[in-house]
């Protein structure tokens, strides 16, 4: 199943969400799930990506092109989609997902889940 993750772009202060971000990825992987996530390298985000590739999972990123162009988006991943903005990454993603959890994030996670909900 495709899972979409949404949390933060940096570790946060508690390097418990980092640890989270670990096991959620393996996680995903040996349960044979893909994640679509918001396709960059950085913070949580790319915690919960790198540690899906690591255990052998595919990851799908959604980036918009203005992330990508800063140098932020995680070239590693099975597929990455550049989108032109948030509003076309959030339907993107809600469309490649069957599912969704959000991990710790600021305002902008909030609003992701809330628009997937």
């Amino acid at each position: 199943m495709r899972v979409a993750v949404f949390c933060g772009s940096s570790h946060g202060n508690d390097p418990v969400y980092e640890q989270r971000a670990r096991a959620m990825g393996r996680a995903l992987a040996e349960g044979g799930h893909t994640l679509v996530y918001g396709g960059g390298k950085v913070g949580l985000m790319g915690v919960v990506a790198d540690t899906v590739l690591e255990h052998g999972g595919e990851v799908i990123g959604v980036i918009p092109r203005m992330l990508k162009e800063r140098e932020v988006a995680h070239e590693g991943v099975t597929a990455l989609f550049v989108v032109e903005d948030m509003h076309e990454r959030k339907g993107r993603m809600n469309s490649l997902a069957k599912a969704f959890i959000a991990m710790p994030g600021g305002p902008g996670t909030l609003e992701e889940i809330f628009e997937a909900w």
